[in-house]
């Protein structure tokens, strides 16, 4: 990973002692900036511009489930992973957090060691993201990372998924009768159906540690960390019902088009041994179902 130096954290907290605390955690190898309300923490972040951003819940203006929506529909800032670190500590205010786009949570009281590791993880994979940039990883025709990004993310989540005891989900979506598209409105029609395609994928990978692909042809993948199956299987049927819903107008402007797509969803939590070609095949499996039994529907575990 490049030098930490090179990366700056947002901590927002009402709590002085904890924003001291934090302060001093993790001042020694990042810029840090601080934040005392919800307001301040979207006025820094749109001024400051930080790598990542550490975010209590209860605070006295606007709660951190506000900010994190408002952080995650603005296109400047939807990309910076977001960290809670909160005194709520029941499973589904985690849950929500994790919905919501945060790449992780942390329950207070925290250790300092693990807050250290939380963030040098996420700081981790934001540089893989930012390398990917820059070695070719991205699908020239629909502009979303393609299959060896993806291989290469798969191996990174699902190390940390066994190091760390999370699940990992992932979706695997093929478009229906996408031939019959081709065949009735051309080849470059074709691309333009797959470029919409892609952007509504990558706009479903919300979190910085989530990665949308096209993974060959009209089959693309999307990798969801410390993501329940609950979860995936929602996310899985918004991408289907966005899809179903759009329209997507010729090159010549004359003709309103539509698509529908197949998406087989699987979960797990990985062990030492398992292996995520197996994890893989189980989501195309899951594909598979979904075509047989009709398209245009989510089948998952």
């Amino acid at each position: 990973m490049e030098s930490s130096k090179k990366y700056s954290v947002l901590i927002v907290d009402d709590e002085k002692s904890d924003l001291m605390l934090l302060n001093r955690v993790l001042s020694p190898e990042y810029t840090v900036f601080t934040a005392k309300s919800g307001t301040e923490a979207l006025s820094r972040t749109e001024r400051d511009k930080p790598d990542l951003i550490l975010l209590d819940i209860i605070m006295p203006d606007i709660s951190g489930f506000d900010v994190l929506v408002q952080l995650k529909e603005a296109p400047a800032t939807r990309n910076i992973p977001v960290i809670i670190i909160t005194g709520l500590t029941s499973e589904d205010d985690e849950e929500k957090g994790l919905f919501l786009g945060a790449v992780d949570y942390i329950a207070k009281p925290f250790k300092n060691a693990i807050v250290r590791a939380r963030v040098s993880t996420h700081l981790q994979i934001l540089h893989h993201i930012r390398t990917i940039e820059h070695l070719g990883l991205i699908d020239p025709l629909t502009d979303i990372p393609n299959r060896r990004s993806f291989d290469d993310r798969m191996a990174m989540e699902w190390r940390r998924a066994i190091r760390e005891k999370l699940p990992i989900s992932f979706l695997m979506m093929d478009v229906d009768k996408f031939k019959t598209y081709n065949d009735t409105y051309g080849h470059p029609q074709g691309d333009v159906l797959l470029q919409t395609l892609a952007r509504i994928f990558a706009g479903a990978a919300r979190r910085p540690s989530d990665l949308a692909a096209r993974l060959g042809g009209e089959e693309f993948g999307v990798l969801l960390s410390n993501t329940s199956a609950e979860n995936a299987k929602a996310i899985a049927e918004r991408i289907r019902a966005e899809v179903e819903a759009m329209r997507v107008p010729t090159v010549d402007g004359k003709t309103i088009t539509t698509a529908t797509i197949s998406i087989g969803a699987t979960t797990c939590f990985p062990a030492d041994g398992d292996n995520s070609k197996d994890f893989i095949s189980k989501a195309d499996e899951n594909l598979y179902s979904a075509k047989t039994n009709g398209r245009n529907r989510v089948v998952g575990d």
